[in-house]
């Protein structure tokens, strides 16, 4: 595939978003592309998860590369001729770029098969944004013997040409929360005659912000958002209940369990104070996203060598399943700079195109150049 096809390709599937476990068409396209260049596929289990498998004619590693597919639930405003047909979705998170690149870095290390060492396995994963497509492949067998791995994502505050490579946390846990609090509706008239959960769910949500700033080490990152509210449904009658959810974000396993703890035990005791009793549900998401430190080395030193800029992105607060591969194994989660004046998740994000090729090349060298490193280093 030439530049001007990986584009077109890329372009095609901003036209074609397809949200979580719904890739059909995206995974389909994908598989014609691999076919079409004689590439190895394995079944991955998932309806829209593809496997590629390449391999060398000589002895190797196994290195994982990883990109996801699917889309997000926001109409579009970027105003692209290419922009999205489909209403009320759109690639507003890089992951047809990223689907692209993959794909190119594919069919690079397909044509260089007869020279290549080890053995390279790439993912190509739905259901990212939902947090169910990482943990599906990974733990389906076929990833079992990956030694390193590595993740792109797109960067729009770095331009085409820049990578993101950055030791340590990079991504946080991205729990999630849900509250209940459960009162005696009455007449609004008559607010002793009831038990109002409102003022329950006004006093919790300011408490709350308390599990970072009184109960959390400062030295520790760590975001507690309450991003929902919803209470009563006309102005003269007090509820019967009152609803709030929200996030936990956070990078150390030790904290997050005590900021799981410490709102299980705020919900409680802030509804019993007002009368009330709370109902909580709280999800855990992926872990966080942790670079290895001697690997990252590794892929600065290919970037700088390939003619790339690097540089250390933002901290962010923002989750990622890609942390479900580094169960196996260590790895890399990169950024790639794509440029545009929006972020991700803004109706207005765009990736641009020119960054696609020197990607691809980029991942097709990095995996290569990492396959071929004896066994025993």
């Amino acid at each position: 595939m030439t530049e001007q096809g990986l584009i077109a390709f890329f372009q095609d599937l901003h036209r074609h978003p397809e949200l979580g476990l719904q890739e059909v068409r995206t995974a389909e396209k994908v598989r014609e592309a691999l076919s079409a260049a004689g590439v190895e596929m394995r079944d991955s289990g998932l309806p829209t998860g593809v496997l590629a498998v390449i391999r060398g004619k000589r002895p190797g590693r196994v290195v994982g590369l990883r990109c996801d597919m699917d889309a997000l639930p926001i109409q579009e405003e970027s105003g692209l001729p290419y922009a999205s047909c489909e209403a009320g979705k759109m690639h507003a998170c890089g992951h047809d770029f990223h689907t692209a690149v993959m794909l190119g870095a594919a069919l690079l290390l397909g044509e260089q098969e007869d020279t290549l060492a080890g053995t390279v396995k790439i993912v190509f994963q739905p259901a990212e944004e939902i947090s169910r497509g990482g943990r599906a492949m990974a733990g389906s067998g076929l990833l079992d013997d990956v030694q390193e791995f590595y993740g792109i994502h797109s960067y729009p505050q770095f331009g085409a040409g820049t990578l993101g490579i950055k030791e340590g946390p990079v991504m946080a846990a991205p729990d999630r929360f849900e509250i209940t609090l459960y009162g005696r509706g009455a007449h609004a008239a008559q607010p002793a005659k009831g038990i109002d959960p409102i003022p329950a769910m006004a006093a919790l949500v300011q408490s709350l912000q308390t599990l970072v700033s009184r109960y959390t080490d400062p030295f520790a990152n760590a975001v507690v958002t309450v991003a929902h509210v919803r209470a009563g449904s006309a102005y003269n009658v007090i509820p019967e209940t009152a609803y709030l959810e929200g996030t936990v974000r956070s990078l150390d396993q030790t904290v997050r369990q005590k900021l799981h703890d410490d709102l299980e035990r705020m919900a409680h005791a802030v509804a019993a104070a007002y009368g009330c009793t709370a109902d909580v549900r709280y999800e855990f998401g992926p872990d966080p996203v942790i670079n290895d430190a001697v690997l990252c080395g590794a892929a600065r030193d290919l970037a700088l060598e390939m003619g790339f800029r690097v540089d250390r992105q933002e901290n962010t607060m923002g989750g990622e399943d890609f942390s479900e591969y580094l169960k196996l194994c260590p790895g890399v989660f990169i950024r790639v700079g794509t440029g545009g004046d929006y972020p991700a998740h803004h109706p207005r994000f765009m990736a641009d195109p020119a960054a696609l090729w020197p990607a691809a090349r980029y991942f097709a060298a990095l995996a290569r150049a990492r396959a071929e490193i004896e066994h025993n280093e």
